[in-house]
């Protein structure tokens, strides 16, 4: 199992000892995330790595799902589309499957999460498990993940009214922030260099990985990883694939992603993606298992042009995990790839198919401004989106979170 030491040759020695003091005065502290799946997505992703090193850290930490019938995801996936700004008819019945399923999962939860010092709730599947709790004794934490600059209100007001009870809230942006009458942290995830997806790989194991997939390594090659999601915009790189193929008649494009227990729309998406396809033997749909993190990690290093033309996005960790890998993105000009993709520098923010095909293009062309593009996003990767630097954030959150009301706590340095 990895421990907070593996990341010295990343990071340096400084910034592991500045995590060691910061959890020195949480030795022990009762931590519960809970989120809805441990499988597919970034923020399962996320935790789990996050939780083993907080452990490692000397907290108390334990990581929770939710389980729920079809109904309750389709339900939740449909808060998550709305929360993303798109009108989505409400029924009664929702909001009934919607509140009985977290009152089933309390039932089991709720010993363990009145006992917590720190609940971390993510995102808006278990929010309703704080008022199944009425003798909690620690701290609830809402970690919304996503892109909220504009819900589709009614959605909204309905799920304020259980955030407003929370003591915290964490956003990815500051654009994704909402009036509420709690204190708002601003944290934007991050990746992990040593994890099987972002870990070196030779040559010897991208090749392997494009031959057992049919693609051809003498061809240039796009890609996109990503869930089967409308908000993705999966059709749009088919586009600007045909598009590029105008100029660059040997591209392959690969279309990889995987599912999601708690996205019951991505079978819809993918038959979609399919049709869009249609015959073209060059492009590669490829649905992947949960544990395809290798297989993902090849593509990325072996593609020529990575895309992520989301037109809606919390963050977009598929962005940062090929910037850490030396490849220059182009992005949609949305939420969190905003921050991570810069004109000319680490890639292009583009908004259509043809912006996206005639940042391509340039690409392809000057393969030596690629390369100084990559450098650079792989520097502002390790100075801003690594797991170390999302593990700093969460532990002053939590010691602001238990020690707040103290007028000085002190932080012994290390000797």
């Amino acid at each position: 199992m990895t421990s907070i030491e593996d990341y010295v040759e990343v990071t340096g020695e400084n910034v592991i000892d500045r995590l060691r003091q910061l959890a020195r005065p949480l030795q022990g502290l009762k931590v519960v995330h809970v989120n809805s799946t441990y499988v597919g997505g970034g923020v399962a992703e996320i935790l789990s790595t996050m939780v083993p090193l907080q452990k490692d850290l000397g907290l108390d930490v334990r990581w929770k799902v939710i389980r729920g019938q079809e109904a309750f995801f389709q339900v939740t996936k449909s808060f998550h589309n709305a929360l993303q700004g798109v009108q989505v008819p409400l029924r009664d019945a929702f909001f009934k499957v919607y509140e009985e399923t977290n009152v089933q999962n309390s039932e089991e939860l709720r010993s363990i999460l009145e006992e917590a010092d720190i609940v971390v709730i993510h995102d808006p599947q278990p929010l309703p498990l704080l008022r199944s709790c009425p003798n909690r004794r620690g701290k609830w934490i809402w970690r919304c993940h996503i892109d909220l600059s504009h819900p589709f209100r009614p959605v909204w007001q309905y799920l304020r009214k259980y955030v407003m009870e929370f003591n915290a809230s964490i956003f990815s942006l500051a654009d994704f922030a909402q009036p509420l009458p709690h204190i708002q942290y601003l944290m934007q995830p991050s990746i992990d260099p040593l994890s099987d997806k972002n870990k070196e790989l030779t040559p010897d194991e991208v090749l392997a990985t494009k031959l057992q997939l049919g693609l051809d390594p003498k061809r240039p090659i796009m890609l996109q990883v990503s869930r089967f999601d409308r908000f993705k915009d999966p059709l749009g790189v088919i586009k600007t694939y045909k598009l590029v193929k105008t100029f660059a008649p040997d591209l392959q494009l690969v279309l990889a992603g995987g599912e999601a227990t708690d996205d019951p729309e991505g079978a819809a998406v993918l038959a979609e993606v399919r049709e869009g396809a249609g015959a073209d033997e060059n492009i590669h749909i490829l649905l992947l298992p949960p544990d395809a993190h290798t297989t993902i990690n090849a593509l990325q290093r072996g593609a020529d042009l990575v895309l992520q033309k989301s037109v809606k996005e919390g963050f977009g960790l598929t962005v940062t995990e090929a910037l850490w890998k030396g490849k220059p993105v182009i992005g949609g000009d949305a939420g969190g790839i905003r921050l991570q993709v810069v004109n000319y520098h680490t890639g292009f923010l583009v908004k259509t198919p043809e912006g996206a095909a005639l940042r391509s293009r340039y690409l392809l062309r000057h393969p030596e401004k690629a390369q100084e593009m990559g450098r650079t996003a792989r520097e502002l990767v390790r100075q801003n989106f690594l797991l170390t630097r999302n593990l700093q954030e969460y532990l002053s959150i939590f010691m602001s979170t238990i020690y707040g009301d103290q007028e000085r706590l002190e932080l012994q340095m290390a000797t």
